[in-house]
């Protein structure tokens, strides 16, 4: 929705700056990275069960199952946009977790990845996701009068 010549730009509320276009490729390139490694866990979840660390006290299964929904389902809201801010808290905890608990003992080149996507999800908890979203798209449709700031 840009417009050429700037007439719906007056308002700054239907245009994208170079700022939403980056964050849409940020969450894009973070959603499908590791989406891969969650549809990697979820298709292999029977095998994946039996040998994957139990953390903090609970179960392989679980275990397994909580980063497969942070991995696989939040990633996919992360594409999309959609309750980002919260979808971007599992995956937090997750890499969180990798980084300080399963990877504890390991050098820092061990941790380095997992430590990269927990900086990277931080930096989207504190932006959002930017206007091109489902999340911006929800919100204007629902409350078109609120408070909420679109301009870039």
């Amino acid at each position: 929705m840009i417009n050429k010549d700037n007439a719906c730009c007056s308002t700054k509320s239907c245009c994208f700056s170079l700022q939403d276009y980056g964050l849409l490729l940020f969450r894009l390139i973070l959603g499908v990275f590791m989406l891969t490694h969650g549809w990697a866990k979820l298709s292999n979840f029977s095998e994946m069960s039996q040998g994957f660390p139990g953390m903090l006290g609970m179960s392989s299964s679980l275990s397994l199952s909580l980063i497969i929904f942070a991995e696989f389902f939040c990633s996919i809201a992360l594409i999309l946009g959609l309750l980002t801010r919260l979808a971007v808290i599992p995956l937090i905890i997750g890499l969180g977790v990798a980084a300080f608990v399963a990877h504890a003992g390991a050098p820092f080149g061990g941790r380095e990845l997992p430590l990269l996507y927990f900086a990277m999800y931080v930096v989207l908890l504190l932006t959002g996701p930017g206007k091109i979203a489902l999340d911006t798209l929800i919100y204007n449709k629902f409350c078109p009068h609120g408070k909420k700031n679109t301009e870039g």
